[in-house]
C-alpha cells in the first residue's frame, strides 16, 4: 500500500513539476518578446529613456514573481505531508534571514538609481537647441509661439496642432495664464504641469515622423475635456515650409 502511495506521489510531484517548467518556460519566453506591458515605446529619445525604465521594472517584477512563487511551489510540493513527523525548523537562520533581507533592498537600490539617471537625462535641458517653442496654457486651449512670431492658438472646437523637426532638439518654455494644466502627450510618455506664475522648461527630441495626440491632464474647469491638441512631427525642410507658412498666416 505504501508502495503505491509513493508512486502516486511521485507521479504527482512530476506533473506540478512540469507545470512550473511551463510557466518559467513561458516567462522567459515573454521577456524575449520585448513587450510593452500596456505602454507605448515612446516617440521621442526622452519617451524610449522612460520606457525602457518601465520595462526594467516590470522584468524586475515579474523575476521576483518567478522566484517567489517558484520557492512557495517547491516547498509545498517537496515539503507537503507525508506523515505525523516535525519537520526540520529553520526559524532564526541568521544567514537566511540576511539573504533576504539584503537582496530586496539591492534591487530597491538598482532601481532607485537608474530611477535617477533616467530622471535627469530626460528633464536635462539643451543649452543649443534647434528649436524654441513657446506652449501657453490657459481655460480652455492652447497657444504654440515659434521664434519668428508665427503661433497656433485655439480656435472654439478647432484643436490646434503644434509642428515639431524630426531628430531635432526643441526647447519648451511652458507657462501657464490661469489656473494649472497639464501638458500631456500619451505617445511621447511625457508630462509636465503649465503652472500659474511659474515657467517649466524641458526638452523635446522626437524621433519618427506622424502624428501624435496631445490633452490637459489635470482638471481645470468646466471644459477641461476640450483641452485637445495634436503634434505633427515632420522632416527639417518641411518644418521650415511649415515655418514660413504660418508665419505670413500670422501676419
Amino acid at each position: 500500500m505504501r508502495t503505491v502511495r509513493a508512486g502516486v506521489r511521485s507521479f504527482s510531484e512530476l506533473k506540478l513539476t512540469r507545470k512550473l517548467g511551463v510557466v518559467l518556460i513561458g516567462a522567459l519566453a515573454l521577456s524575449s518578446c520585448n513587450p510593452t506591458f500596456g505602454a507605448y515605446r515612446g516617440a521621442t529619445t526622452q519617451g524610449k529613456d522612460i520606457f525602457s525604465l518601465y520595462q526594467g521594472f516590470w522584468y524586475t517584477a515579474i523575476g521576483v514573481a518567478i522566484v517567489t512563487f517558484g520557492a512557495l511551489l517547491f516547498v509545498v510540493i517537496k515539503f507537503r505531508r507525508k506523515n505525523d513527523a516535525i519537520p526540520v525548523q529553520r526559524h532564526s537562520n541568521v544567514p537566511i534571514e540576511v539573504i533576504y533581507t539584503v537582496i530586496p533592498a539591492v534591487i530597491v537600490a538598482v532601481l532607485f538609481f537608474f530611477t535617477v539617471k533616467v530622471e535627469n537625462r530626460v528633464t536635462a535641458v539643451s543649452a543649443a537647441p534647434n528649436l524654441r517653442v513657446k506652449i501657453t496654457a490657459f481655460q480652455w486651449g492652447w497657444r504654440f509661439t515659434y521664434p519668428n512670431g508665427a503661433s497656433v492658438v485655439s480656435q472654439g472646437a478647432n484643436y490646434p496642432q503644434m509642428v515639431l523637426p524630426v531628430g531635432e532638439t526643441t526647447t519648451v518654455t511652458l507657462v501657464s495664464q490661469d489656473v494649472v494644466h497639464g501638458f500631456y502627450i500619451p505617445e511621447f510618455n511625457f508630462s509636465r504641469y503649465a503652472l500659474p506664475g511659474f515657467t517649466n522648461y524641458f526638452d523635446l527630441n522626437p524621433t519618427k515622423v506622424g502624428t501624435f495626440i496631445g490633452r490637459c491632464s489635470a482638471l481645470c474647469g468646466l471644459y477641461h475635456s476640450e483641452m485637445l491638441f495634436s503634434v505633427r512631427v515632420v522632416t527639417p525642410t518641411q518644418f521650415q515650409t511649415w515655418l514660413s507658412q504660418q508665419k505670413a498666416a500670422t501676419a
